[in-house]
């Protein structure tokens, strides 16, 4: 049982406050999580911070390890959640320097729900385009009323816990349930129901018995997809995913008892009965090369299969209408979009291309039904590429009449149940997923056997690198393998006793990275902590994926910063510091171009100093507000009295002071654009010294800054807490507590409007203005991102190497080279990187060649190979941001030899010069084959 710090607070004196306390310290109890030993309450007081984090960072730890499905979890703002980690001190990229950091206020969930905060009810509808990890966090239940305690606010959004996958189950939060339109058959009256994707078609007919007030033997429910009648839902005990259902279709709910036969839909006891066929369809075409009859239900298609009858294909299904009969006759395929089921363009795109491979898509037209592999222990029993393979086939049946891939995604969902529900994904990952998992469930390798690899000392690279790949291929061998994989070789090299390690790895794509050749421009505003000089702001120019070390280097060389001086990096927002920018390491990527950074030029030495912050307000019909930018500086610990705060804000504000203070011939009149000085008037002053002008900018001495303030009243500033609810006046007698950090507020009444030009701490410019003028990123070829990924480099810290010589871990270098290439070669263009709270997209844009990509220079075996010549077939690219991208794939039909743009349900004709743009993620190629070698009547083809 974790114990937390005692404390002291006072109790709450109403009935309702003793009932909230008794309620928490019960829950508390219940998760093993002991109280303060004091007598507390739940109050926003009752904690410090540091104990509201002990008490939440437990229950979480509880909650995480007993979950099951059922459990509710509760959507939680991530703004709110960021501002409490904040607060309790667990982001650790402020909490090294901000020693007090605002309270937050109530939960305030209203953004995450549709109709914002004029949404009210319990049964409240979330945006479609919600983020984990960037709109919101996920909660237990157990946190959430400690949190709802402490805070309030709202509104609460719950959701359960469901169990997904087959063999190895994933338990997920269901965010998203499912959506249906019902549609009543009677008066076409339309309801929306909201059902888990887990619950049965039972739990479905009881929902909709309830809303319509109907006995649930005297209708019955229709897969009303695209608004055709597909089948009725009869398999009372089946889930509604494994029926298919899609989020936000239709169903169709029929009432007269008399448009049936007796005995179809649910019968009274409930119980499943037989499916309802639409059209039944016969063709002499099925993969296992036999007559069949479709029932239009694919579970069927499997079952008969592993019976080991024919395998039925449904030819002509009610919800895609395509007929694999006229395929057959030679007429064209290949031209059918997939209808978008809901933020599944990441999976339309790679099955664009899988199925426009040309090896592949002869070898799911023919039968391959000998080598599904059901025995597989790490396979999906031949579910996944029967899925694959009919889907394929649709696909290449004549028409051009989108598809609609449900089943496919239903047993995507199964099998991989990071790829289930309505999110937006990677279609790499996916494309990894897919050709893995196509690989196992068609090894024709059984059982695999276990081969001890021997030690490459000693031996010839190619007597090494031929046995790697035998042994690989005696565990692996499939039509994957055939088609789509290589082999590199890994060197190893030990920086203190030079030992060499060499392997010879198989790999399915390469994944290349982007070398960061692009820079960024940005402005910062940098004020003077000891009131030396006017604010300025400085442009400077970093690499666009730099780290904010290269900030604080490139701006300290641009405001000539002294070796005893360091920079304070801030950001503001709504004139207040948002956050501190410290941590050297953090990428520039989380600093975006419309946010208002700033610069405060501090001493090195702090030592023996404490912080001041500023934050300026005023008074405006009655109504206080904030203004301007804070300004910080440093005042000496060992002063305690009121005298000393005024004294500091007097010296930062001096060079605001409304004096001109220059030789009479030289005096300079700055014109206030926007707030700044323009460019010529900065200039002016930086060169002025020269003719005698001061290069402190308008500030003034302290004789002058003494007879200035002669006879003046003190500021009005009152000490305040972190959120500037909490105000306590600073009068001539006021003593104040050593502390490493002060913030205080500077009223500006119409005495500091007279005698300071606060303009100069109003309108900060954003960090880089936005023009309507595109300019096209540098270009790097796909050579260039090739060679960055075959450099020698060493390993990370985090990822070291034990070398068998010295017996210890050691921060190898490691060095990658081509060595066996495949017939198709996938090349990944890595564009996402990854920190700790963001992620981030480069649109660089890469140039890749569409014929005769030639790889000779780059692979080092030396054994003679089928060519090394590659041509582009197929492209997936991704356009737009992280979250709300889109994803869409070029493909080539190689028999017409023209590409065509497939975005979702859309195919349209494109130009080959058009196909390169920096939306490019994963590239498609397949060799070229030598005049020499006809296999043309091949279907599998070996690695080179």
């Amino acid at each position: 049982m974790t114990m937390i710090p005692t404390t002291s607070v006072t109790l709450g004196s109403s009935h309702e406050e003793e009932e909230v306390e008794e309620e928490l310290l019960s829950l508390m109890m219940d998760n093993d999580v002991a109280p303060p030993t004091t007598t507390t309450t739940t109050t926003s007081s009752s904690f410090t911070p540091d104990q509201e984090k002990q008490i939440i960072n437990d229950l979480i730890h509880v909650s995480g390890s007993n979950a099951k499905p059922g459990d509710l979890f509760y959507l939680l703002s991530n703004r709110w959640y960021m501002e409490w980690l904040r607060y309790t001190g667990q982001d650790s990229d402020e909490n090294s320097t901000v020693s007090t950091v605002c309270r937050p206020g109530q939960i305030d969930n209203h953004h995450l729900v549709i109709g914002g905060s004029d949404s009210y009810g319990d049964d409240l509808e979330l945006l479609k385009t919600l983020q984990e990890g960037h709109d919101y966090v996920l909660v237990s239940q157990d946190v959430w009323k400690i949190l709802y305690d402490w805070y309030k606010g709202g509104p609460a959004l719950p959701r359960k816990m469901i169990s997904q996958g087959v063999a190895n189950k994933t338990l997920l939060v269901e965010v998203y349930p499912l959506c249906l339109q019902l549609i009543d058959a009677r008066d076409d009256k339309q309801y929306a129901i909201r059902i888990s994707k887990k619950a049965t078609v039972r739990d479905l007919y009881n929902q909709v018995s309830v809303l319509l007030k109907l006995d649930e033997e005297k209708f019955r429910i229709w897969d009303y997809f695209n608004k055709k009648k597909s089948s009725v839902l009869a398999v009372a005990d089946q889930d509604l995913e494994d029926a298919n259902l899609q989020m936000d279709q239709d169903i169709l709910v029929e009432v007269e008892q008399h448009l049936w036969p007796s005995g179809l839909g649910l019968d009274s006891t409930g119980n499943g009965l037989a499916l309802v066929p639409v059209e039944p369809a016969r063709s002499s075409i099925t993969i296992a090369g036999g007559p069949t009859q479709s029932n239009g239900y694919s579970s069927g298609y499997i079952s008969n299969f592993y019976e080991g009858n024919a395998l039925g294909s449904p030819l002509t299904g009610a919800e895609d209408g395509y007929n694999l009969s006229k395929m057959a006759k030679g007429d064209r395929g290949g031209l059918s979009g997939l209808q978008n089921l809901g933020n599944t363009c990441f999976m339309n795109s790679s099955i664009q291309c899988l199925v426009h491979t040309p090896s592949l898509v002869e070898y799911f037209l023919h039968d391959y039904s000998a080598e599904i592999n059901k025995q597989n222990p790490i396979g999906m029993q031949g579910e996944l590429a029967i899925a694959f393979g009919e889907l394929l086939r649709k696909l290449w049946s004549s028409g051009r009449a989108p598809i609609a891939p449900r089943e496919f995604k239903t047993k995507l969902a199964r099998f991989a149940p990071q790829f289930s529900g309505y999110n937006q994904h990677d279609s790499h990952e996916l494309l990894a997923f897919l050709l893995d998992g196509l690989h196992e469930d068609l090894n024709r390798v059984k059982f695999k056997p276990y081969i001890e690899i021997k030690d490459a000392t000693g031996r010839p690279d190619e007597e090494v690198a031929d046995e790697c790949w035998e042994i690989h291929k005696a565990r692996n061998d499939s039509v994957i393998v055939d088609v789509c994989q290589g082999q590199y070789k890994s060197t190893l090299v030990c920086p203190v006793c030079g030992k060499v390690s060499v392997t010879f790895d198989p790999f399915m794509y390469l994944s290349l990275p982007l070398p960061s050749t692009v820079t960024r421009s940005m402005t910062i505003t940098v004020f003077y902590g000891d009131g030396s000089a006017l604010p300025m702001p400085y442009i400077v120019t970093v690499p666009k994926h730099g780290l904010y070390k290269d900030l604080f280097q490139a701006l300290g060389t641009a405001c000539c910063l002294n070796s005893d001086e360091l920079l304070l990096l801030a950001e503001v927002y709504d004139h207040g510091i948002f956050r501190y920018l410290v941590n050297p390491l953090e990428q520039l990527f989380t600093i975006k171009d419309e946010e208002h950074i700033v610069a405060y030029r501090l001493p090195k030495k702090q030592e023996g100093f404490t912080r001041l912050e500023i934050v300026h307000e005023s008074k405006e019909n009655g109504v206080r507000k904030r203004l301007g930018t804070p300004l910080v500086t440093f005042i000496a610990e060992a002063a305690q009295k009121s005298e000393d705060v005024q004294n500091a804000v007097q010296m930062v504000l001096s060079p605001l002071l409304k004096v001109k203070v220059c030789h009479p011939s030289n005096c300079i009149h700055t014109s206030m654009e926007d707030g700044f000085a323009s460019e010529n008037d900065i200039d002016g002053l930086f060169n002025a010294g020269n003719s005698g002008c001061r290069l402190r900018n308008q500030s003034v001495d302290k004789m002058e800054l003494d007879q200035l303030s002669n006879g003046m009243d003190s500021f009005i500033l009152s000490l305040t807490d972190e959120k500037g609810m909490h105000c306590s006046s600073i009068e001539n007698d006021f003593h104040f507590r050593q502390d490493q950090f002060m913030r205080v507020i500077l009223d500006w009444s119409d005495r500091e409007y007279g005698m300071y030009n606060i303009s100069f701490l109003e309108d900060l410019p954003v960090v880089h203005k936005t023009t309507t003028k595109k300019i096209r990123s540098e270009a790097i070829s796909l050579f260039s991102c090739l060679e960055a990924f075959l450099k020698e480099e060493p390993l990370g810290p985090d990822d070291m190497w034990y070398c068998p010589t010295c017996k210890e871990h050691r921060q190898a270098t490691k060095k990658l080279d081509l060595w066996r290439l495949p017939e198709i070669l996938v090349v990944h263009l890595k564009r996402f990187s990854y920190s700790r709270y963001l992620k981030n997209k480069l649109d660089t844009f890469v140039n890749f060649p569409t014929h005769n990509l030639d790889l000779r220079n780059y692979v080092k075996s030396n054994v003679a190979a089928r060519s090394h010549t590659y041509e582009l077939y197929a492209i997936s690219n991704h356009y737009g941001g992280l979250g709300g991208g889109h994803y869409s794939a070029y493909a080539k039909l190689s028999k017409e030899n023209r590409w065509y743009h497939f975005d979702d349900s859309h195919v349209s004709s494109i130009n080959e010069d058009e196909i390169k743009t920096s939306a490019a993620y994963v590239l498609f190629y397949q060799r070229v084959q030598e005049k020499r070698v006809d296999e043309s009547s091949q279907v599998h083809s070996s690695s080179g």
